[in-house]
């Protein structure tokens, strides 16, 4: 198919698809014979150009090939490996839009559409437009599953304290330091106290989520509760002694059979340190830094429903200078 013209606002504009890759723009000009020499002169630099990348193997890459490229150019391991193995050695423009969406429920036949999309369809098509930036293939881009977006309830401070209470050290000092850093449960299990800098009150947080890690505060409330914990502090040991969230969850669970404390997950400890700050007014900048989060959209689009809290007016009537000095203390310049 070639390049064809159509007039809008007065100028004409161009569209059309040229060897599997769709074009559009405009000719910058409203004389319609000007406006033809230039899809014409367009179409022409459009086939030079691809048959330049077939000389140098455009369009020859196999999907192994490009996540070696990918990961050599420091991207996030993350699902890689999986993608290999599905996608092998196959050729990377003969992966369409539809085989990856079919890959995913394949892979993925009973989980929601969330993971279809984070374990396939996200480091698929991020491992391809990579190479694609490279000049070696086409981008590609892939129609998410739909999700649902479930507002989560957030753990608070009253109900870290109360479980803290119910449980062991290890156990307590785990959710009081996923409440009070903002930690993934996975991040907090492989913390060791090699990890820790008490004289410094730091702690390095290692994010398997995104690949990447971070140092974050020790307020004293968290120091005290590490504190409690019965060890040698031997750096290579474990903090919290749990190998994984999988033999922490029976522990976890026991609190909430022995005390009427509201079941939460270990993630509400993640929700509330952002919730919480929100609420205190930090802005969204400052919590993905603190937090660790990508970057501020996406704290707002994930816990901005804190931000939207009518309730926050109490706020107006309460006693916040001690709230108010902290939170200034909490701003980072970004």
């Amino acid at each position: 198919m070639s390049l064809t013209l159509y007039l809008r606002g007065g100028y004409y504009h161009y569209r059309g698809t040229i060897e599997g890759e769709r074009f559009r723009g405009t000719t910058g000009t409203a004389d319609k014979n000007e406006a033809k020499r230039f899809i014409i002169e367009k179409q022409s630099e459009i086939l030079r150009q691809e048959t330049d990348r077939k000389e140098r193997g455009f369009g020859r890459l196999k999907f192994n090939r490009a996540a070696e490229l990918y990961l050599q150019a420091g991207k996030t391991a993350r699902f890689v490996q999986e993608m290999v193995d599905f996608w092998e050695d196959a050729p990377v423009n003969k992966i369409t839009s539809g085989k990856v969406q079919q890959a995913a429920i394949t892979l993925y036949p009973k989980a929601a559409g969330a993971t279809r999309n984070r374990n396939v369809i996200v480091p698929t098509q991020a491992i391809i437009n990579h190479a694609a930036t490279l000049d070696m293939c086409h981008p590609i881009k892939v129609k998410r599953f739909k999700t649902e977006t479930k507002i989560k309830e957030p753990a608070t401070w009253e109900w870290v304290k109360q479980f803290m209470a119910h449980a062991n050290p290890h156990l307590g000092a785990a959710c009081c330091f996923m409440f009070l850093t903002g930690a993934r449960v996975t991040e907090a299990t492989n913390l060791t106290w090699a990890d820790i800098d008490l004289l410094n009150l730091k702690a390095l947080i290692r994010q398997t989520k995104v690949g990447k890690e971070r140092q974050a505060h020790l307020p004293p409330e968290l120091v005290a509760a590490l504190m409690k914990i019965e060890s040698n502090r031997n750096p290579a040991e474990k903090v919290f002694k749990y190998s994984s969230r999988h033999t922490m969850k029976p522990q976890w669970n026991k609190v909430f059979k022995r005390t009427d404390i509201p079941y939460l997950t270990y993630h509400s400890c993640r929700h509330g340190f952002a919730t919480t700050l929100l609420h205190r007014g930090v802005d969204p900048i400052t919590v993905a830094k603190l937090g660790g989060w990508a970057d501020a959209q996406l704290v707002f689009r994930t816990y901005g429903h804190a931000m939207r809290d009518e309730t926050i007016t109490n706020l107006l009537t309460a006693d916040t200078k001690t709230d108010t000095a902290n939170v200034h203390k909490l701003k980072i310049v970004s």
